[in-house]
């Protein structure tokens, strides 16, 4: 049965007139008292914990509630480790960079995706530079070429103000290998054995 997160009452905190009790093995026992149900659970040595107050009667359920707080605080905990917050990283260039640095923040953006991020890349303009603002869409649908396979495209090349930009995430799963075509062996050519001519007996 899920429990609800809220704070929960127990033992002598649960002073209800009449509550439905479930045993440890999850077994009704009833409807009884607070102080009957608090005793079948003493009697037990665990614990009564009020995990259904809003019902009619309030549910309450006789168990090892420091046992119940350990395994709930240890699912949490997990929980939180698994969970990854995915980031918006920013690749930010100006129109006028050079080969080896557009390279270098290809790499980089390969890694952030590979990494489950997505990317927003970004084309500057330098003063003047602003008139050709076509160079900043090239540039973009450079990097979105060289970045291949790794990411789909999430918003096209677009002018933001004085930049161009671009969003891009990881693609889900691994592209699948083409096959390559298998070579067909020709059959190695027989050579026949030569027939073997028998001497002629010569005449008697």
């Amino acid at each position: 049965m899920a429990i609800s997160k809220q704070e929960l009452q127990i033992n002598e905190e649960i002073r209800d007139r009449e509550v439905l009790v479930i045993d440890a093995d999850n077994s009704k026992k009833g409807v009884m008292s607070a102080r009957d149900a608090q005793k079948l659970a003493y009697e037990q040595n665990l614990d009564l914990v009020k995990i259904a107050p809003q019902a009619t009667p309030p549910v309450c359920k006789i168990m090892d509630y420091g046992k119940y707080m350990f395994e709930q605080q240890k699912r949490e905990k997990e929980a939180r480790k698994n969970q990854r917050t995915v980031e918006i990283k920013e690749i930010r260039m100006f129109s006028a960079i050079e080969t080896h640095d557009f390279e270098r923040l290809v790499s980089q953006g390969k890694k952030f995706l590979q990494g489950g991020d997505k990317i927003k890349v970004s084309v500057r303009f330098r003063k003047r530079a602003i008139a050709h603002p076509e160079l900043g869409k090239e540039l973009l649908e450079k990097y979105r070429e060289l970045i291949g396979d790794a990411a789909v495209v999430d918003k096209p090349p677009k002018m933001e103000g004085r930049a161009y930009v671009m969003f891009m995430s990881p693609k889900q799963g691994k592209p699948e290998k083409a096959e390559k075509p298998k070579k067909v062996k020709a059959p190695a050519e027989q050579t026949a054995a030569p027939q073997q001519e028998q001497d002629e007996k010569p005449a008697e």
